[in-house]
């Protein structure tokens, strides 16, 4: 059963957990790689370099909206693409375990894991605006 009284916060808390987290990997990608670096690392990657400077663009405002609680449950779906990338790209190959070279991929899909459950459990307290019309949570 769920509790009600406490579901709201845990939401909260998740959602806040999940915005610092893509804040602080956009920022890696900003001031430890840097945005060419990334880019660079993305065209090893066989993929476009300009879609770096997109995945920055995307984390910083999907952060934002999980932070702010400006739409938390569909920016935490829109988020989820910038890490099955991750997976399937670079984690993936490297195998389960993140302490892998590389870094497996044990991390990310939690991670993606996480971001379906904010997607089903909901905004959350203090959300600046809600997902869906008050008619639809119910």
């Amino acid at each position: 059963m769920t509790d009600t009284r406490t579901a709201p916060w845990a939401a909260l808390i998740l959602r806040l957990s999940l915005g610092i987290l893509f804040l602080a990997h956009a920022g890696l990608k900003l001031f430890v790689f840097t945005p060419a670096g990334t880019a660079k690392f993305f065209a090893s990657l066989g993929l476009p370099g300009g879609l770096a400077y997109v995945t920055i663009v995307w984390e910083i405002l999907g952060a934002v909206a999980l932070i702010v609680g400006y739409r938390p449950r569909i920016a935490a779906i829109v988020l989820i693409p910038v890490l099955l990338g991750a997976i399937f790209t670079v984690h993936g190959p490297a195998g389960f375990w993140f302490t892998n070279p590389n870094g497996g991929w044990e991390y990310p899909v939690f991670w993606a894991i996480s971001l379906v459950v904010l997607a089903l459990i909901g905004d959350g307290k203090y959300a600046l605006k809600a997902s869906l019309p008050d008619s639809r949570l119910r």
